[in-house]
């Protein structure tokens, strides 16, 4: 923004300020200058002197704020948080926080940024030194000279973790002369292809299909973490030594903690409290941020004040819980301080010649200044959207010869602004870039500051549109085309398993079997009675994983060749055709009945939705682009709105509400419980402020009499809004012109209340939300049936919740609470057992007199639960003990540390679900999730750790959690009495049966499920374990091949193999080839092909005699026909010659294709891929 170093430029302030910079006059002072000023003085300085800036601020949102306004105007900018160093040697810990902190270093160091914004105590905390870090910092190219082993110890000296695919920052990967890694920082992980010992390609890869997205020049290889260990040894040698001067009455506990972390180091073990120790690494000398700045970095602090009050706050803080740390021998004495003092800071600021900007003048300053700017300026809000009140505010600018800049937003936006101010007889022109504007001109442009300006002096002001600082441009993951919920490559030893023919089972694990020097893997499962089945892996889409309604139910394993899986099957078939026949029929109904088509959005409709104060992720944006289409549509809307928790389904259904309302028909948002009516009350209150909108409550809260009141006032369409528990579906409750309902977390709603509501209002417009997720693939199943809008993006200002997994250990716990109640925090503390709740409650209230404890569970009564709620918001309660009815409670941002006992025991959805209840404000929010150190933990509960495990670092819980979840979400969907069904036959094969009767009911051609045909044939056909060494990610590529149906399919997944593993094996493109052929035979109607010695047999219930006559006369003998109880083709394969290439030809014959020009095609390179069958063995 060029015209902004224009406009400060002819303030005589600032070319003050510029000379004192200049003629090292500092330290100054500016005062009367805001927030969107203050950037403006960073930025002019900067781009004028060519200089780098730090600017440290009292408060995390001020950093924000000033960070995004210094992107807009085209600075470099990054922020430096905060962040909590892991002092206790727990299981695990999230980094994103510290991989923030690298990636700002790093970029000091190489010039990649030009501005830091960070809080004085992010600036004084202890890191990596500059010199240590630069030391470890490499930069690797295409064609580089380096090897493999060179570049693998370095990645384990900085930090990274082994992993056998990647998911997050800080991990690496290595299968042969392929190696990923994932550096903090980067857009995405890199993969490395070496030759030798030299790197052939780099590119970058996405995570979720591990298939690479664009080549990448150069890559720049940082430390995963800020504290490095060496010299494990030498390390542990130090602690024995400090351990050995301890004294004192907590002597004895600290040495027992030393003794066991110096024990891990001398072992080789990984270390949880590194962080510790930083002040015993990088040969003793501590360091911080501010030992990154240049010679002439220019240093700010903006509002010195508020800075001093934040490090005050911080180090009383820090006092508090060194008292524990130290009490219980967590930290000792010379192993206690981790930032710089108050007084470095001083030192430092003095030192390099601060410049402090301040909003008003003071009486004095830390430290001596030598120059004071008082500037004039004002800071105008944003401007909201409203043309009156731009052209307003513009004419009284131009009515005093000012020059005019209004930044639009987006480049659209920009150019249709400036037409329309036009139209208002204003002279306002759309500009690209300006260098600067012109006295009595307007200039409409992109781009959004947080706030307006003015320069009385030198005639200036700019109007902006809010929300700041372009959003991150995040690669929306593509869908993986049918990718089954059930990814078969989560498999272990021990999981259930669904065979299409046999039912269901427990996979044993993949058994390499040798038939005739020809080696094959199959898949061995066991049945019932001890028999055992093996499943070529050519046949793995007919398995997928079982996944039942609940996760520790005991499922009955099916008989092999028993008839009670055929008749489980044949029950669940016979319930979804019902099922199919219903939502079909409903559908057809819907669509002939007549609805009321809404008018298109309106000018107060648009000033409505820019008054959103948030930007609208893409999700979001295209639901309301589906909801409103319906609306528009004279058909009535019947759509269901899914969204995780806080996604942001509540602003997407109130523009929907708002449409109804601006077109003179009234709302009503249906709600399961009076906290949430009166929660959602408020939010749609303050979010329609300024119109003219009348919105009413109708609940518990309201007396009789106003219940009354508002019941009459309905019917007269005297409201337009109403917000609700189920007393609004009574009889006594009539409105004038009803036009939508909204219905909230519909889950808990009875099937009998909803019906009543669709059937008295059948052709009023419907929109359903729910915060369990519905499946793709059930979404899938349903479409044309049952219209969903999915938010599967996160908001974009959600802050990760920081993650501990430790053994449950009160004093720990205890200080978490503490913690939060010390920042003026709320905390939930989950127990999930309604018998000892209180005795919990007062537990802690024993041990934290200071606490405000309260509790809550789904057995109280509805009002004594409604008024702990409100107890809890009204921050009556500071410590709600509570069981999992969190879940689907009531939002309250000023809860920011959740403290999960069991966690072991909580499937992986609920922790996933309650963990998003922290975190929802611009705080810091904190998870523990504690389990039972010395219980013997069962299998599931191992699993579900290791699971939460990974969890805290990468959401990769996410993906497991999403599975629990899309079962509820599909039990919701298609009613209670599904789950029975579900539970039968597993999800995945329920999907299957349901999707076949609906294409069924709609008169398509199905192919049934589990009529594939089997092959066995004698090649070499499997993925040798040098290939692709982890079992996962084996059977998530036997899954591939199993899926391939085309030459397409072929050539994607030998791409992948390509890309992911380096050149696919013989024994691999044998696999690929058999499941074309597979595919192939199977639309001929072939049920099985094996071979037998030197004959190919298949099997087919009839064969066309035309069509083998022409096999026998192309064949010259080689055909025999038996046409027994089972028919079947035998072919001779001739001496030399390769079954496949025999089979090939056979089909093609079959087919009536041209065999000899097919036959050609066999001989290329580069073989297309395989699909899997069965063979019992008893």
């Amino acid at each position: 923004m060029q015209f902004l170093n224009n406009a400060i430029g002819k303030l005589k302030e600032f070319k003050g300020l510029e000379s004192a910079v200049q003629s090292h006059s500092l330290p100054a002072a500016v005062t009367g200058v805001g927030g969107v000023h203050k950037a403006n003085i960073v930025y002019s300085l900067c781009s004028n002197l060519g200089r780098k800036a730090f600017i440290i601020t009292g408060s995390e949102p001020e950093a924000n704020r000033l960070c995004s306004d210094l992107t807009s105007m085209g600075l470099k900018t990054l922020f430096y948080p905060y962040r909590d160093f892991s002092l206790r040697d727990t299981e695990s810990s999230s980094h994103e926080y510290e991989h923030q902190r690298i990636l700002v270093l790093s970029s000091l160091l190489d010039g990649r940024c030009d501005a830091v914004v960070c809080c004085v105590d992010a600036a004084l905390q202890y890191t990596i030194p500059p010199s240590e870090l630069r030391r470890r910092t490499v930069t690797l190219k295409a064609g580089m000279s380096i090897s493999m082993e060179h570049i693998l110890s370095l990645l384990s000296s900085c930090g990274y973790e082994q992993a056998p695919q990647i998911e997050g920052p800080g991990q690496f990967s290595r299968r042969g002369g392929i190696l990923d890694f994932f550096p903090p920082g980067l857009q995405g992980p890199v993969r490395a292809e070496f030759f030798g010992d030299e790197i052939d390609t780099l590119a970058f890869f996405d995570p979720e299909t591990q298939r690479r997205t664009e080549k990448a020049e150069s890559v720049i290889l940082s430390p995963a973490v800020e504290a490095l260990i060496d010299d494990p040894k030498g390390l542990a040698k130090k602690i024995k030594a400090i351990s050995s001067h301890l004294r004192g009455k907590a002597a004895g506990a600290a040495k027992a903690v030393l003794g066991r972390e110096a024990e891990k180091l001398e072992n080789g073990l990984p270390l949880g409290s590194a962080d510790k120790f930083i002040p015993l690494l990088y040969g003793g000398k501590a360091s911080s941020l501010l030992d990154y700045m240049e010679k002439d970095t220019l240093l700010f602090v903006s509002e010195p004040a508020n800075v001093h009050d934040r490090i005050k706050s911080t180090q009383w803080q820090w006092s508090e819980d060194l008292k524990d740390y130290l009490a219980g021998g967590t930290l000792c004495h010379s192993l206690d301080t981790y930032s710089l003092s108050w007084q470095e800071a001083l030192e430092v600021f003095a030192g390099t010649g601060t410049i402090y900007l301040d909003n008003f003048v003071h009486g004095g300053y830390d430290t001596p200044v030598r120059s004071v700017f008082n500037f004039t300026a004002r800071q105008l809000s944003v401007w909201g959207g409203s043309m009156q009140l731009l052209t307003e505010d513009l004419k009284n600018m131009l009515h005093d010869k000012w020059a005019c800049v209004v930044l639009a937003g987006g480049e659209k936006a920009a150019k249709t602004l400036a037409a329309d101010l036009l139209q208002q007889n204003i002279n306002a022109a759309y500009a690209e870039s300006p260098q600067k504007a012109e006295r009595g001109e307007v200039i409409v442009t992109s781009g959004a500051l947080s706030g307006g300006m003015e320069y009385p002096a030198a005639f200036f002001g700019l109007i902006t549109r809010g929300h700041t600082a372009p959003p991150e441009k995040h690669r929306a993951a593509k869908a993986r085309a049918g990718q089954e919920i059930t990814d078969i490559s989560d498999l272990a030893p021990g999981d259930y398993i669904v065979h299409a023919t046999h039912g269901i089972g427990i996979f044993e694990g993949i058994k390499k079997i040798e038939m005739q020097g020809i080696v094959k893997d199959y898949i061995e499962v066991k049945y019932a009675k001890g028999d055992t089945l093996y499943v070529p892996v050519t046949q793995l889409d007919m398995v997928s994983k079982y996944i039942g309604p609940h996760e520790d139910a005991n499922v009955r394993l099916n008989r092999l060749g028993g008839s009670d899986w055929q008749k489980q099957k044949a029950r669940v078939r016979h319930a979804v055709k019902d099922i199919a026949k219903d939502l079909i029929k409903l559908y057809a109904q819907r669509m002939s009945a007549k609805g009321y088509a809404f008018s298109p959005d309106n000018e107060w409709q648009r000033d409505f939705e820019s008054h959103f104060e948030f930007e609208e992720t893409d999700d979001q944006l295209r639901c309301i682009e589906e909801i409103k289409r319906d609306m528009e549509k004279p058909v009535p809307m019947d759509r269901l709105l899914c969204g995780d928790v806080g996604f942001g389904k509540t602003e997407v259904a109130l523009r929907a509400a708002f449409k109804c309302i601006t077109d003179g028909r009234q709302c009503v948002m249906l709600v399961p419980t009076t906290i949430l009516a009166w929660q959602h009350y408020q939010t749609v209150t303050r979010r329609m402020e300024g119109f003219p909108v009348k919105i009413e409550l109708l609940s518990r809260f309201r007396t009789p009499k106003q219940q009354q009141d508002i019941v009459r006032k309905l019917k007269r369409g005297e409201i337009d809004m109403v917000v609700g528990t189920h007393r609004l579906i009574s009889k006594d409750v009539e409105f004038r012109d009803l036009g939508l309902i909204i219905i909230d977390e519909e889950q808990r709603f009875g099937v009998a209340q909803k019906e009543r509501l669709k059937k008295k209002y059948k052709n009023v417009d419907v929109l359903t939300l729910s915060a369990t997720p519905i499946p793709r693939t059930l979404n899938m199943a349903l479409s044309g049936i049952r219209d969903m809008s999915v938010i599967e993006e996160a908001p974009r200002d959600r802050h990760p919740v920081q993650t501990y997994v430790l053994e449950y250990d009160g004093a720990v716990i205890n200080e978490a609470i503490r913690r939060e109640l010390r920042r003026g925090g709320q905390v939930y503390y989950l127990h999930n057992d309604v018998g000892s709740i209180e005795r919990t409650a007062a537990r802690i209230q024993a041990a934290i007199p200071e606490a405000k404890v309260g509790f809550g569970h789904g057995k109280m009564a509805e009002q004594e639960l409604s008024e702990a709620w409100r107890r809890l918001i009204e921050q009556e309660i500071n410590v709600f003990v509570c069981t999992t009815i969190i879940e689907t409670g009531v939002d309250v941002p000023n809860v920011n540390t959740l403290i999960i006992e069991d966690a072991d025991r909580m499937g992986l959805s609920q922790l996933h679900q309650i963990r998003g209840r922290v975190g929802r404000s611009s705080r810091r929010a904190y998870a523990y999730l504690t389990f039972k150190r010395n219980k013997v933990l069962s299998e599931i509960a191992q699993k579900r750790l290791s699971a939460i495990r990974q969890f805290t670092e990468f959401g990769s819980g996410f993906k497991i959690a999403m599975r629990d979840m899309e079962i509820r979400g599909a039990g919701n969907i298609l009613g209670g009495e599904q789950h029975g069904h579900m539970e039968a036959v597993g999800y995945d094969m329920y999907l299957h049966l349901l999707s076949e009767a609906i294409k069924r009911e709609k008169g398509e051609d199905v192919k049934e499920y589990g009529e594939e045909c089997l092959v066995d044939l004698q090649v070499q056909a499997h993925i040798p374990e040098s290939y692709i060494p982890d079992l996962n990610q084996r059977l998530e590529i036997y899954r591939h091949i199993a899926d391939i149906r085309t030459d397409e399919d072929a050539l994607d997944v030998t791409d992948e193999l390509i890309d992911r593993f380096g050149d696919p094996p013989e024994s691999v493109n044998g696999l690929i080839q058999v499941a074309l052929l597979r595919n192939c035979a199977s639309e001929l109607g072939i049920r099985e092909i094996k071979q037998k010695g030197d004959k190919l047999l298949l099997y087919r219930d009839r064969f066309e005699m035309e069509r083998i006559s022409e096999l026998i006369g192309a064949m010259h003998g080689r055909v025999m026909v038996n046409a027994g109880a089972k028919p079947y083709l035998s072919i001779t394969i001739p001496q030399g010659a390769k079954p496949l290439s025999v089979l090939k030809e056979t089909l093609s014959l079959l087919s009536g294709k041209d065999a000899k020009a097919e036959a050609k095609g066999t001989q290329k390179d580069r073989q297309p891929s395989v699909k899997s069958d069965i063979i019992a063995k008893e």
